[in-house]
């Protein structure tokens, strides 16, 4: 084969490649979209719920943040102390 034989038929391969990636590409939007219509359609988004009421009191909820606080500080000063081991 001549050079410019083989340099035709890679541009033809090429060419062919790509315009087979473009329309599998452009039919897998148009199919996708006629999904989501079709799911829109037939099973719409259900309403909202409305934010239920925290049960817990405050006053546990101050406790809590107290010992989470706690923990939190434990947790960075391990972490340093770690850290300027290595």
């Amino acid at each position: 084969m001549q050079e410019n034989d083989l340099l035709g038929e890679g541009l033809n391969l090429m060419v062919f490649g790509m315009g087979f990636v473009f329309v599998f590409l452009s039919l897998l939007v148009v199919a996708m979209m006629a999904m989501s219509r079709l799911v829109g359609r037939f099973a719409p988004e259900p309403a909202p719920a409305a934010p239920r009421a925290s049960k817990a009191p405050a006053a546990t909820m101050e406790a809590d943040d107290g010992e989470l606080t706690a923990v939190m500080t434990a947790a960075i000063h391990r972490f340093r102390q770690d850290r300027n081991r290595h």
